[in-house]
C-alpha cells in the first residue's frame, strides 16, 4: 500500500476544496491510501505523516506568500527536519488565489523550499500550460500556466463555487501524478546513504 498525505490550510474554503481534489486524484489509483490533514492537526497526526510515502502541500496565497497556520505548520516541522525524518519521501504542492496571478509562485516556492530542506524529492505538475493561445480557454486544464505545482484561481465573492471546475481537473491529476510517482518509488527507492 502506498500512502499519500495532503497537510493544507484553508482560510475560507478554497484551499480545502482543492485539496479535496488532489485528495480524488490519488484515490484513482489502485493500492494507494490518502490522508486529508489540516494544518492545524498535523501535530495530532503526525503518525499518518511518518507513515506518507508522498506529502502534498497546500496553502491559501495571501499577500504572496504562505498563510500564517501554514507557516505554524511549517515551523513545526522543524523537529522532523532535525532527525531527517521525511528524507527522501515525494512532495508535492498548491495554491489557491483570488487573482490570477495573485504572486501564487511565491508560495509555491516556499512549499518547494520546505520541501528541499527535508531532502525531499518534489514532483511538479506536468501539465503544458492552457488558456495560452487564441483558442485557449478558461476551462483549460492548468489554465493558470503552472508547472512546479497547483496554481488554482478562485473568485472571491463566490466561496467554494468560484472555483472552476478546470482548477479541481488539474489537481485531480497533480494527486494522480504523486500517488504514481510514489508507487514507482516504493518499488525503486534511493540507496541509503552508507
Amino acid at each position: 500500500m502506498t500512502n499519500v498525505a495532503i497537510v493544507f490550510h484553508s482560510g475560507y474554503g478554497h484551499t480545502k476544496a482543492i485539496a479535496e481534489a488532489v485528495a480524488k486524484g490519488v484515490e484513482q489509483v489502485a493500492g494507494t491510501k490518502v490522508s486529508l490533514i489540516p494544518a492545524g492537526e498535523a501535530e495530532a497526526r503526525e503518525a499518518e505523516l511518518t507513515a506518507a510515502d508522498a506529502i502534498v502541500f497546500g496553502s491559501p496565497t495571501y499577500m504572496g506568500g504562505i498563510s500564517a497556520d501554514f507557516a505554524k505548520f511549517k515551523d513545526w516541522t522543524s523537529k522532523i527536519w532535525m532527525a531527517r525524518g521525511w528524507q527522501n519521501k515525494l512532495a508535492a504542492g498548491f495554491t489557491v488565489s483570488a487573482s490570477w496571478g495573485g504572486d501564487k509562485q511565491g508560495t509555491l516556492h516556499q512549499l518547494f523550499t520546505l520541501a528541499q530542506q527535508h531532502g525531499m524529492l518534489w514532483v511538479g505538475l506536468g501539465l503544458a500550460p492552457g488558456n495560452n493561445h487564441s483558442k485557449g480557454s478558461v476551462d483549460d486544464l492548468n489554465r493558470t500556466g503552472a508547472s512546479i505545482g497547483v496554481m488554482a484561481q478562485a473568485h472571491a465573492d463566490q466561496g467554494i463555487e468560484g472555483i472552476g471546475q478546470s482548477e479541481l481537473r488539474t489537481a485531480e491529476l497533480l494527486g494522480q501524478r504523486v500517488a504514481e510517482a510514489a508507487q514507482r518509488w516504493q518499488a525503486a527507492p534511493l540507496a541509503k546513504a552508507a
